[in-house]
């Protein structure tokens, strides 16, 4: 895929379209996040969420969507060292696990996706630290979504408050443009060089994805073929939300 020529620039409708999903995906993961606690299963909040998109009229996007073989699930829920595309299935929450919930919603032609995690009861100093971390580099990142700058401010900006603060960024795993489709250009990697990359227009949306790692920015792949792990069993963390350029600044497509 060409990034650059993949970037579809969209009008004031259809950014409103984009915020209608946006907000049916933010309901199902506020209904998620409202039901996170230990012996609730992961296919529990997987059922939830697929409930609370349907009755409003959406679509689940993950469900089916193409893979090493049709991702299962309205969610993608990924505890511990799992780092992004978990699957739910029996697996019961435990005390002081955190979890990693990503949902996307299509309503009305558009998409909305966005992801948190969050802790399972108490948890430990250094897994409150990593949440903490991992959400303000989402935030730093999105300041930077302005006209005339560049993906690599984004980046840059991510990156530099993750190492800083003694974590790392997977080098794989990036975020991604989305509107009509789940994945539109422009590519923003986790990391990078500022003034570098393609340049942010308005009308640009990009569904922008801190994923943070305690001992290691390498990964590997369980044999399921979807769930992304630590390469050494450390901690991940990972916040996402769909944000559109603006000349009125940036505009987070994924809210309540």
């Amino acid at each position: 895929m060409s990034w650059e020529r993949n970037v579809v620039i969209k009008s004031k409708d259809e950014l409103s379209l984009m915020q209608k999903a946006g907000q049916v995906n933010a309901l199902a993961l506020d209904t998620v996040r409202k039901m996170i606690m230990p012996g609730v299963t992961t296919a529990e909040l997987d059922a939830a969420a697929e409930s609370v998109i349907r009755s409003h009229g959406g679509k689940p996007v993950f469900l089916g969507y193409p893979g090493p073989y049709p991702y299962p699930a309205t969610l993608c829920i990924s505890i511990n060292e799992e780092l992004v595309h978990g699957i739910p299935g029996k697996r019961e929450l435990q005390e002081g696990d955190i979890v990693s919930v990503d949902c996307g919603t299509q309503l009305d032609g558009y998409i909305g996706d966005a992801a948190f995690t969050a802790g399972v009861g108490l948890i430990e100093p250094q897994a409150e630290r990593l949440l903490q971390v991992t959400e303000q580099a989402l935030y730093l990142g999105i300041e930077q979504m302005h006209p005339g700058n560049k993906t690599g401010d984004i980046s840059a900006a991510i990156q530099r408050h993750v190492e800083k603060s003694g974590f790392h960024v997977t080098r794989v795993y990036t975020g991604h443009g989305v509107g009509k489709q789940m994945h539109e250009g422009p590519q923003v990697p986790n990391y990078g060089s500022p003034g570098k990359g393609i340049l942010l227009r308005s009308g640009m949306t990009i569904a922008l994805e801190p994923m943070v790692l305690v001992g290691t920015p390498r990964t590997k792949v369980l044999p399921d073929k979807w769930t992304v792990v630590s390469a050494d069993g450390s901690l991940t963390a990972h916040f996402e939300h769909s944000v559109a350029v603006t000349d009125n600044g940036p505009l987070v497509l994924t809210l309540l």
